[in-house]
């Protein structure tokens, strides 16, 4: 899956993302829009990661998606 689907499916995804990143509440999601820049924001602001790390952390769950 790409990042294309994932944004254009992205009310689908939001619980998938929840799953996975437990930490981010529903408005988080609501403010990332589908927009991966907005959502690795967002996990280095509720998970204190890097930008590097939260990009791996984004391709590795695209991955195993």
């Amino acid at each position: 899956m790409n990042w294309d689907q994932i944004a254009g499916n992205w009310k689908q995804m939001k619980g998938r993302v929840q799953s996975e990143w437990g930490e981010l509440t529903g408005d988080d999601l609501d403010m990332v829009e589908g927009d991966r820049t907005r959502l690795e924001g967002k996990i280095q602001e509720r998970y204190g990661k890097t930008k590097e790390e939260a990009r791996r952390a984004v391709d590795s769950w695209i991955e195993r998606l």
